[in-house]
Parts: C-alpha cells; sequence; structure tokens
C-alpha cells in the first residue's frame, strides 16, 4: 500500500512538472531580450488566442519605440529600435485613405494602434515594403536618406523613446534589420502586425478584438 502511495505520488508530481513545463513554454519566447510589459502581454495574448492564425507577426510597442518580430510559433527573430508617426496618438485621420502623406499636418502623423494583417508589396519607387494598411499608405520599411534636420539616423540611436517621433506614420526600421529579420519573414508572406496603443491601455485593446472575433459568424 505504501509503495502504491510512493508510486502515485511520483506520478502527480511527474505529471505536475510536465503541465508547469508546456505552461511555461506556450508563452512568447523573447530569447531573453528586454521587452516592456505590454509587449510581453500582447505577445502571449497573441499565441494563447491564436489570433495571428498559424502566420509570423510582430508587436510595434510605441510607448518604448520597439518593434518585435516573431515567427508563427511565437520564438522572437529579432528586435529593433523604429521610428513612428511625429504626433502623439492612436488614431489616423478619418480622410486618411484620401490624403497623400506629404499632405498630412505634423499634429496628423499619427502611427494608429490596432491589429493589420500586412502583405509583402512595393511603393511607387519600387523599394520593397511590408504594406500595413494599404489604403492609409501605411508601412513598415527601411530607413531611408532625409533632411540633415530631421536627424534620423541619430534618433534610432537615442534612448529617449520621444526622439523616435519623426515619420508620417510608417514604422521605420534600420536597413540591416529590415533585410536581415522583417525581409525574411513579413516580406515573404502574409503576417499580422499588432500596434499597441499610448493613449489608453493595451488590455483594453485586446479586449476589443477578443469582442470582435466573438462577435463574427
Amino acid at each position: 500500500m505504501v509503495r502504491r502511495g510512493k508510486a502515485l505520488c511520483a506520478a502527480a508530481v511527474l505529471c505536475l512538472c510536465v503541465t508547469v513545463s508546456n505552461a511555461a513554454s506556450s508563452g512568447a519566447d523573447f530569447a531573453g531580450e528586454r521587452a516592456s510589459r505590454d509587449a510581453r502581454y500582447a505577445a502571449n495574448w497573441v499565441l494563447e488566442s491564436g489570433d495571428h492564425q498559424g502566420q509570423p507577426f510582430a508587436i510595434v510597442d510605441k510607448r518604448d519605440a520597439r518593434i518585435y518580430v516573431f515567427e508563427a510559433q511565437g520564438r522572437v527573430l529579432g528586435v529593433s529600435p523604429v521610428l513612428i508617426g511625429l504626433a502623439p496618438g492612436d488614431l489616423s485621420v478619418p480622410d486618411i485613405a484620401q490624403r497623400s502623406p506629404s499632405s498630412l499636418l505634423p499634429t496628423e502623423r499619427t502611427t494608429p494602434a490596432g491589429r493589420f494583417n500586412t502583405e509583402p508589396g512595393h511603393n511607387d519607387k519600387g523599394e520593397d515594403i511590408v504594406w500595413v494598411d494599404y489604403e492609409a499608405s501605411l508601412a513598415i520599411h527601411r530607413l531611408r536618406p532625409a533632411p540633415a534636420l530631421e536627424r534620423r539616423a541619430e534618433r534610432l540611436s537615442s534612448q529617449d523613446a520621444a526622439e523616435h517621433r519623426i515619420s508620417f506614420g510608417c514604422v521605420v526600421v534600420p536597413v540591416e534589420f529590415y533585410d536581415r529579420i522583417v525581409a525574411a519573414s513579413l516580406g515573404k508572406r502574409r503576417g499580422v502586425v499588432y500596434v499597441l496603443p499610448e493613449t489608453r491601455p493595451v488590455r483594453e485593446m485586446f479586449g476589443t478584438l477578443e469582442l470582435s472575433a466573438a462577435a463574427a459568424p
């Protein structure tokens, strides 16, 4: 009886270990990279919900001015600082689809928050980019030559997230990061990008996504 009890106890411990191990492995793997609490919450939500539908995905943390690119299974492929829209805010202007980027006022140059289905594509100059919202001309693209006064390369290296606000709304990454990470994942197939909000709680955005998914036919 004692032997049987010990066996049952050992089996229970083994089962518990396996359960804990599986639970730990189900979360996003940031591979030791620094990440905000919001970014970790978002990545884990994506994997637990399966919202990315087995596609590669990325998290853009505007408050921290960083992007995390993941393979479909949740292992981070790369992390990089980014440049984002000049103006704080989580919404695009209502007529953004009818506006050219150059026509946007400084206060209108936001990087909108939300969930976006991405696809590889090209801009009007033939440069390969990742379309985040084609109608709004919103994309992930390489750092490009710009007027010296904008100090874009310097801003990318700054530890101050506020310094990273300079684009018309696009998510701008270093050339090396785009070529090595973005082009090899989101640049080859459809994916999903989650741009985290900065004017409301991140959990609120994902709660809205859950309600939308539940209401879908």
